[in-house]
């Protein structure tokens, strides 16, 4: 296999998902499931999946359980095996990083002061070369995995940093930091920055970035000297907005569909999706479609 260029991923997880609550009380969000599948677990398997060597985690010391989650857990997975439980075990196993293959960092970001704060916190665990970032709250269900197309298209680009695009409606834009184009070329969009979530009427184009980025590591440095922004936080979108015209900013319409997962009608869609999927729960949808296809009694 060829070694990716993108060696390290940043995977942002130190926050509260305030949306989630209770649930997110004692639970942190990006384990919530995905029917049996935590969201951070989506990231972590489309990260190796694009040849990432090194994951870094920027966590809150209040989500310890994260930590867990990612670590292989040997007396867990030797119990179960004591147990006759040997796929749940080989599940499991599978699931963790296994250090001989992959390093693993975590760092702590103890104030919740925005994204690009996020990614500045690992500056000093990144290996050299281009750096992922990757939002566990955005699922993108495709093959080959949304980071392996960008990786793939990254060096023909010229750009230094690449974001993740998709096309939204006018209804929704507002919702995103959008893209400001010069030019098309298939699945790229040449940019000369971007816009954090402008009124319909005021946004560049339809080109809304999701939280997938390939970013060159003079982040690091437009970030360290970034002011806060929106909501008083250092934003990523004003540092790589920063950065574009002496470095590039390229757009990447990936295949595959894209589950807001920060939201609760995210998560069920996504949930949603992935059962159907699944024939193992076809049975189950069968009759919820049948029930909720039945008129309403009145009262």
């Amino acid at each position: 296999m060829i070694p990716s260029p993108v060696r390290t991923a940043i995977f942002p997880v130190a926050g509260l998902g305030t949306r989630f609550l209770p649930a997110t009380k004692a639970t942190p969000k990006e384990l919530l499931p995905v029917i049996d599948t935590p969201l951070i677990q989506f990231a972590i398997d489309e990260a190796r999946e694009a040849g990432v060597e090194r994951m870094v985690f920027v966590s809150h010391p209040s989500k310890t359980a994260i930590e867990r989650h990612v670590r292989a857990d040997a007396d867990l997975i030797e119990t179960l095996r004591a147990r006759g439980k040997a796929r749940i075990a080989e599940a499991l196993e599978a699931a963790a990083l296994d250090e001989d293959e992959h390093e693993v960092e975590f760092t702590m970001q103890h104030e919740q002061r925005g994204l690009g704060h996020a990614v500045l916190c690992a500056r000093d665990l990144v290996l050299p070369g281009p750096v992922a970032v990757l939002l566990p709250d955005d699922l993108i269900l495709s093959k080959p995995g949304c980071l392996t197309q960008m990786v793939e298209a990254y060096g023909r680009t010229g750009a230094g940093h690449m974001v993740a695009a998709m096309d939204v409606t006018p209804e929704t834009v507002s919702r995103y930091g959008v893209l400001d184009p010069v030019g098309q070329e298939g699945a790229i969009t040449r940019a000369r920055g971007m816009v954090e979530k402008p009124a319909a009427e005021k946004a560049p184009s339809l080109k809304a970035v999701v939280g997938r980025y390939i970013l060159d590591p003079a982040i690091f440095e437009t970030l360290a000297s970034q002011g806060p922004g929106a909501h008083d936080e250092i934003q990523l979108t004003d540092a790589i907005a920063r950065d574009t015209e002496r470095l590039g900013l390229a757009g990447f319409a990936f295949s595959g569909r894209r589950y807001d997962c920060g939201s609760k009608a995210g998560m069920l869609e996504a949930t949603l999706a992935v059962a159907s999927r699944d024939p193992d729960y076809a049975e189950v949808l069968a009759e919820w479609r049948a029930e909720a296809a039945l008129p309403i009694a009145a009262e």
